[in-house]
């Protein structure tokens, strides 16, 4: 399924960020997708630490984890955003055809089986849970949600971030210890930048660009 119009999106790298600072700018631009039909984008980022909950999860659960708590409007419990994780957001205002929320979550899902897939790891998937996983450990999650048919929140990767950060809360529900990092599993990080090439490319081809 093409859920990119016309196959092609903005990429936004915004290095590293604040979250509520990037929060309120992405709310910004799916307003402006949405009056305007503007560009589809994606947002990249690798953000201080910050713990958000979203609308399966209690905030007030989680207010003595020792990070800022973030309530926010994506699908899924709490998770954990900080260094060595890349987060992307797509932006993406789904036309009438593309209107399946289950099946962008597996594009994403896909695009991220492909992307550790290209530094040597086998990812798949869980039937219980969203993400990506490798050997049965956790290594991104995927949270997305929708306005006026446009979407955002989405994926964030693990590729150096701190693990012990997970062990402050249940991320997504689950035990601490089943989360893992590209640099646990290869036994060293990849460089961000080139994470962030194979992930732009290989969202590309899931959310319907033709590669080049």
């Amino acid at each position: 399924m093409r859920f990119s119009r016309g196959g092609e999106f903005e990429v936004l790298d915004l290095g590293r960020a604040d979250y509520g600072a990037t929060n309120e700018r992405m709310d910004l631009l799916v307003d402006e997708a949405a009056l305007t039909k503007g560009p589809d984008r994606i947002l990249l980022a690798e953000f201080n630490p910050v713990l958000t909950v979203g609308r399966g999860g209690d905030v007030a659960s989680y207010a003595e984890c020792g990070l800022p708590v973030f309530e926010v409007s994506r699908g899924g419990k709490a998770t954990y955003h900080g260094p060595g994780q890349l987060v992307a957001y797509p932006l993406i205002r789904l036309e009438e055809e593309a209107r399946d929320l289950h099946s962008f979550l597996s594009a994403l899902e896909d695009a991220l089986i492909r992307v550790v897939g290209d530094f040597g790891l086998e990812g798949h998937r869980d039937p219980r849970n969203t993400g990506c996983w490798v050997g049965g450990r956790k290594i991104a999650s995927v949270g997305v949600a929708v306005r006026k048919w446009v979407t955002y929140h989405g994926l964030a990767l693990n590729i150096s971030t701190d693990l012990a950060e997970f062990r402050r809360f249940d991320p997504c529900g689950l035990d601490p210890e089943v989360m893992t990092s590209m640099e646990k599993e290869l036994g060293g990080a990849p460089a961000m930048e080139e994470v962030k090439a194979s992930l732009t490319t290989r969202l590309r081809e899931t959310l319907g660009e033709a590669p080049s």
